[in-house]
C-alpha cells in the first residue's frame, strides 16, 4: 500500500501482460496488481501466485508472466 508505483528489488513493472502491471515478491508468493492513482489512489490485488523455479501457478493453473 505504500508507494505501490515505485520500484524495488521486490517490487517491479511487468511486461505488457493481461493480468497486471505490477508485480510484488513475497518469498515464493507474487502478487499482482494495478493502481488507479485518479481520483484517488487505489491498489487493485488481481491475483496470488505461487513462483516454482520458472513457473507461477495461480488457482492451479500455470501463467507464462
Amino acid at each position: 500500500m505504500y508507494q505501490p508505483t515505485v520500484e524495488t528489488r521486490n517490487r517491479k513493472l511487468m511486461h505488457p501482460n493481461t493480468l497486471a502491471l505490477w508485480e510484488l515478491r513475497i518469498g515464493e508468493l507474487r502478487v499482482y496488481y494495478d493502481v488507479e492513482e485518479e481520483p484517488e489512489p487505489v491498489v487493485y490485488v488481481n491475483a496470488v501466485g505461487v513462483k516454482e523455479r520458472n513457473i507461477v501457478r495461480i488457482a492451479g493453473e500455470i501463467y507464462d508472466l
